[in-house]
């Protein structure tokens, strides 16, 4: 009984920390066919006041989003969150703990970790890919997908993989790295006719052996992994993750960010109206 009050009290706060927006000149997604309002979950939402976060990302493209910050729940509160949700932001942050994907031995060359928060979004996956629900992965969003599907990681780009492209830089709000788009892929779909193009980087990880039920749709000029969705997309919900930063693009760097944000939205709409 107490574990259920708990429950129900986690879901209730939940709601008070929804990220909402009175913004009133956002696009709206799918206005005309949209019956309520979407709600997405993001597994960890930026602290940091100084810079863009994901649910401005989002907002801007349908200012009546509702946006729900998991990270500061328990797992089992978190879980109960996501399935009032119609969609799934993995984020960027820490790197995943090496142990996840058969290095454990090698966590010298790691950032810092969160344990709890591999725990937590691997269990925001398993639900998520069950229920067929839409999911999209930024930057270590990208890099848990992939080991959550049986991939693993480069531990340290600039050691483990020959390139002169900067993938990370102090200021990682001017890092910038072209990305060139695989032809026939769900990406190149959403992007239209755009097939290369400037993106916002910062990571020290990346792609290593790819999940299986995975493919790459984005490459970099040194042909480092940029961005995955499923192999067989055949009876499975929406995926698609990047291991750029699209809710960082400045005002010139919007055809890699935005057709990204209003797939997703649209994607999670039409999982609300199929789940009514």
């Amino acid at each position: 009984m107490l574990k259920q009050l708990s429950i129900i009290t986690s879901i209730i706060i939940a709601g008070l920390l929804v990220l909402n927006s009175c913004e009133t000149n956002s696009k709206k997604v799918n206005n005309s066919t949209k019956q309520s309002i979407i709600k997405i979950a993001i597994s960890k939402e930026k602290s940091n006041k100084s810079t863009t976060k994901y649910s401005d990302w989002l907002l801007r493209q349908d200012s009546s989003v509702m946006l729900y910050n998991l990270y500061p729940m328990g797992i089992d509160s978190a879980i109960k969150v996501l399935e009032m949700c119609n969609g799934l932001l993995l984020t960027g942050g820490r790197d995943v703990f090496p142990g996840n994907y058969g290095k454990i031995d090698d966590t010298a060359r790691c950032g810092s970790f969160d344990r709890y928060r591999d725990s937590l979004e691997f269990a925001l996956i398993d639900l998520a890919v069950s229920n067929n629900m839409p999911v999209f992965g930024v930057c270590r969003g990208e890099q848990i997908l992939n080991i959550s599907q049986g991939g693993t990681l480069y531990i340290d780009i600039p050691t483990d993989f020959d390139t002169i492209v900067k993938h990370r830089r102090k200021d990682f709000s001017r890092t910038y790295h072209p990305v060139r788009v695989v032809n026939n892929t769900l990406l190149s779909t959403t992007v239209g006719k755009t097939r290369q193009g400037d993106v916002v980087t910062s990571h020290h990880q990346g792609i290593e052996k790819l999940g299986s039920t995975l493919e790459i749709s984005a490459y970099t000029s040194d042909n480092f992994p940029e961005a995955i969705e499923w192999k067989n997309k055949t009876g499975k919900g929406f995926l698609m993750a990047v291991q750029w930063h699209p809710e960082a693009a400045p005002d010139s760097l919007l055809e890699l960010s935005t057709p990204l944000a209003e797939k997703f939205l649209y994607e999670a709409s039409k999982y609300e109206t199929s789940t009514k």
